[in-house]
């Protein structure tokens, strides 16, 4: 190891200092290093083990990779939705002491998958709208923390599945800029404007790897995201007008800004000279108003859809035990550990890998739900929860290791469930397809 090597990491990790720092990242030793498909990058980068866990390693310069890890830092303690920084590493030199560039590493975010591995041989037209409205959402809450991001596009973007839709997770923040509580109209139109190029060039990409299925119009889906990131914003950030005697107004539009996932953290409200008109405008404080509710309640930390979805599930729980007037927190508790803890508990240990707890838990209420329909009864759950690990989740491939470091992309065949019926039929894929953007 170089005796100039320099270290800058978030948290102290030993393991650090086990890897081959010495050594050109393109020649590490399979024995550090996982081996996961990528494409093409305008940087080399690499997957590793690192202390039981999967980082990403970008070799870059020694300038750019500290500007991403502090950008990286400041954008976690604004609560955005990125990957979270390990280390930079530079002073690196080879045997002879030659210099090497320097390395950022970033913790790899599980369960998590790359626009590519979202479908089997073709990208379908559900799919694709699904993922431009999850990166319209990050767009805006990152702009709502004064973020211009510079390098918009399903690449540099990571998703989770969340309860039938997506949730989207920054992976490249080196071209990003942090310009205090608020981006100007032109900044976020620009942003917006590479959003929209950067996407239809990926899905023509597609289209010429015979990747596209009939339908499917890259610039209506690319001018999809602009439709969706303005429809949000102004939800967010529109003034409304209304009469004084219609203050029931003020709630509504708090009732709605919490239905899309946001809390409001003030209210600016003005009242006309002749006392006839109110105005009001609110400061958005963060997306995550149901997540935050049920951590409170529960202690799980999941995506907002997801946390959504079982909201409703312990409040009917709530309902069906007749507990409406019990406490809340008491209920919570009830349902954690007779209906959600149970049917995580279920899922057998080689399949735990395949989806997250939470998504697995709103797979089985679907599942439920097909299959009281095809009967025309309801159907116990334990019996659901048996169908549903047979028939769905055992030909699924394990997701918690499917992942797309910075400025990268990657692409496996798999099945995805978000495009085919949850009836337990089980859909078939070709693995014998591979584009040859893949494998470089």
């Amino acid at each position: 190891m170089s005796e100039s090597l320099s270290i800058t990491a978030s948290t102290v990790d030993p393991g650090l200092l086990q890897l081959p720092w010495s050594t050109g990242l393109a020649d590490w030793p399979s024995s550090h290093i996982v081996a996961l498909p990528k494409g093409i990058s305008r940087h080399l980068v690499r997957f590793a083990n690192l202390s039981g866990r999967v980082v990403a390693i970008k070799e870059t310069t020694e300038e750019m990779a500290r500007r991403e890890y502090d950008m990286l830092g400041n954008l976690d303690r604004l609560a955005a939705p990125c990957v979270d920084r390990v280390a930079v590493i530079a002073g690196r030199t080879d045997a002879s002491g030659r210099p090497l560039p320097a390395a950022l590493v970033t913790a790899h975010l599980r369960f998590s998958l790359p626009y590519r591995a979202l479908f089997t041989q073709v990208l379908r037209p559900h799919t694709a709208t699904r993922l431009v409205d999850a990166l319209a959402v990050l767009l805006v809450r990152l702009h709502n923390v004064g973020f211009y991001w510079g390098d918009v596009s399903l690449s540099n973007t990571l998703f989770r599945r969340d309860a039938g839709e997506f949730a989207a997770y920054l992976v490249d923040a080196e071209t990003g800029e942090l310009h205090g509580n608020r981006l100007t109209p032109g900044q976020r139109a620009h942003d917006l404007d590479i959003a929209r190029i950067n996407i239809a060039g990926e899905i023509m990409d597609l289209e010429a790897g015979g990747r596209l299925e009939g339908g499917v119009d890259a610039v209506a889906v690319a001018d999809g995201l602009v439709s969706s990131y303005h429809s949000l914003w102004g939800a967010l950030t529109d003034k409304e007008s209304f009469g004084v005697d219609e203050s029931w107004r003020i709630t509504e539009r708090v009732h709605r800004l919490n239905a899309l996932g946001f809390d409001i953290g003030e209210m600016s409200i003005r009242t006309a000279s002749d006392g006839t008109r109110v105005s009001i405008q609110p400061k958005v404080v963060d997306a995550g108003h149901h997540q935050r509710r049920l951590l409170r309640l529960t202690g799980l930390d999941v995506e907002e859809n997801q946390a959504r979805r079982l909201l409703n599930d312990l409040d009917e729980f709530r309902a069906r035990v007749s507990r409406l007037g019990a406490d809340e927190e008491m209920v919570a508790h009830e349902w954690l550990t007779r209906v959600f803890e149970p049917i995580v508990m279920a899922i057998p240990w080689d399949l735990r890998a395949k989806l997250e707890p939470a998504e697995v838990f709103h797979q089985v209420l679907e599942h439920r739900w097909y299959m009281s329909q095809a009967r025309g009864r309801s159907v116990p759950l334990a019996e659901v929860v048996s169908s549903y690990i047979d028939d769905v989740l055992r030909h699924r491939r394990d997701e918690a290791t499917v992942m797309g470091p910075p400025t990268d992309t990657l692409s496996i065949p798999t099945v995805s469930d978000a495009d085919a019926p949850s009836t337990g039929e089980v859909p078939t894929t070709d693995t014998d397809l591979v584009d040859w953007r893949d494998l470089v």
